[in-house]
């Protein structure tokens, strides 16, 4: 007897002291039972539509799948917070990203024309009420040198005012001289014609009219034998020096343009070349029609290369503001709210409301909500929110409420309209506009539509940002009115 007690006391000791080493060892999260024990199911729910429970198993009225239980051990964790098993998170293929600390500039990239710059302009006159003698061999869009002559004027009064100036000189009376002079300068005639009558003491009648600056002659209204009254216009000539450059910035991007801006311009004449270019003027007044606002900008042309018409990219860098980034696919956007999850530790997360600005390339500015250096989710997030609306982890208003209603039959319930109105599915953008996408999607079991291509308006235009044509999609919609209404959606890998 005392060696059958003996050995009993050893075969039950053995196993005792290798379970007490293996609880201090990494293989102590691993459970192993001699039986199974059943566990204690709440409820069962279709995971489209979390907020609705069953009280039986069976196949979801929603979709064509079955239901999954909700057990009473996975409900451990606070209302703050969601907790995600390993295994869930590599088969959803979850991706996380940081908050970035970061710098945005307005940057504007539009179509610019080169023009003439109206400021550099001159306008050739006749001072005085003459006959046209003679006129050069110039035409509208001659490019002529500072100085060239245009025409020959014989001017009359300036013959009669000349001679008056030349008997009074010779009288030797030095102020009747002096004011005699004055006449000639306010009869228009140039210092040089007064100094050569003084010099031969003769009168020149006959006058050469030249061009005060070079450039294009953008008019010429002179001909020969005309007869011209003092004032009238003979020609108007351009300056080539400095060109405009003028585009039309969309509204929604004009207001962080100042004058004295730099920018980056590129024609299709040079390519590869960039020039450079300076706002002078921001017109006070935007197209109605096309919703737009036109900028002036100055560049220098040395050679005379730029010719009015050209056209080309301009680039506007706008003045570089710290911003909070995150990547745009790492917020929900349902139209009445911005939603992110905060990873709080391996597989630990929780919802935070965002306020959100605007979009630069495929980051999302982010005004409040975040902080620099946590760490968001950045695929996966609308299974994450449908087991967070489950669990009641949302933020205040997130989850969408509906009242309990009683059970009835195998797996069937009564639903709300608001559970029974709204369907996820998958599909690929066809066609889109700010109201509105047509979406090649796949089957609707719980409509019994087949897979189709059809259109569905956006609860808000925010929706649709960051969305292009053949891009596929994971969209929530639902039934509002006699239409069909997109109030969520978000990019999918291929």
């Amino acid at each position: 007897m005392t060696l059958v007690a003996a050995g009993i006391a050893v075969g039950w000791g053995v196993p005792q002291w290798r379970a007490g080493h293996l609880s201090g060892s990494p293989a102590a999260n691993i459970t192993v039972a001699s039986a199974p024990t059943e566990r204690k199911v709440l409820y069962w729910y279709d995971p489209m539509v979390p907020t609705q429970k069953f009280d039986k198993p069976g196949k979801s009225p929603y979709m064509d799948m079955p239901l999954m239980p909700k057990y009473a051990d996975e409900d451990t964790q606070d209302s703050t917070g969601l907790s995600v098993s390993a295994q869930a998170v590599q088969a959803l293929g979850l991706r996380t990203a940081e908050v970035l600390q970061g710098k945005i500039g307005a940057d504007v990239n539009v179509v610019g024309t080169v023009l003439l710059n109206d400021r550099d302009v001159s306008i050739v006159q006749a001072r005085t009420a003459g006959f046209v003698e003679r006129v050069y061999a110039r035409a509208a869009g001659d490019v002529i040198a500072a100085g060239a002559p245009l025409a020959d004027l014989l001017l009359p009064e300036w013959i009669a005012a000349q001679r008056e100036f030349l008997s009074v000189r010779a009288m030797g009376d030095a102020p009747l001289t002096a004011a005699a002079r004055q006449r000639l300068l306010l009869l228009g005639m140039p210092q040089a014609l007064i100094a050569q009558v003084e010099r031969t003491g003769e009168p020149k009648g006959l006058y050469t009219v030249t061009t005060p600056q070079g450039g294009l002659v953008a008019e010429l209204m002179v001909r020969q034998g005309m007869t011209v009254s003092a004032g009238e216009s003979l020609a108007r000539v351009n300056g080539l020096a400095t060109v405009w450059i003028e585009a039309a910035v969309p509204e929604a991007q004009s207001g962080p343009l100042q004058v004295g801006q730099t920018a980056q311009v590129r024609l299709a004449a040079f390519p590869g070349e960039v020039l450079q270019a300076r706002i002078v003027s921001i017109l006070p007044e935007a197209n109605r029609d096309t919703r737009t606002v036109r900028v002036r900008l100055e560049m220098a042309n040395p050679g005379q290369r730029l010719k009015a018409g050209m056209s080309g990219q301009i680039a506007l860098k706008g003045n570089e503001q710290p911003a909070l980034l995150v990547p745009s696919e790492a917020v929900i956007r349902t139209g009445k709210r911005a939603l992110a999850y905060v990873v709080d530790g391996p597989g630990k997360f929780h919802p935070v409301e965002v306020q959100v600005g605007a979009e630069v390339g495929d980051q999302l500015v982010v005004n409040g909500g975040l902080a620099a250096g946590q760490q968001v989710v950045a695929s996966a997030q609308f299974l994450i929110d449908s087991e967070a609306s489950l669990r009641g982890v949302l933020p205040a208003g997130a989850a969408a409420s509906a009242p309990a209603s009683p059970h009835n039959g195998h797996g069937t319930s009564s639903p709300p309209a608001a559970a029974t109105n709204a369907f996820v599915v998958r599909g690929v953008i066809e066609e889109m506009s700010p109201t509105e996408l047509t979406l090649a999607h796949e089957a609707v079991p719980a409509l019994q539509w087949p897979a189709m291509t059809m259109g569905f308006k956006l609860s808000s235009p925010q929706l649709a940002e960051g969305l292009s044509v053949r891009q596929q999609v994971r969209f929530t919609f639902s039934k509002q009115g006699e239409g069909y209404v997109i109030t969520a959606i978000e990019k999918v890998q291929p």
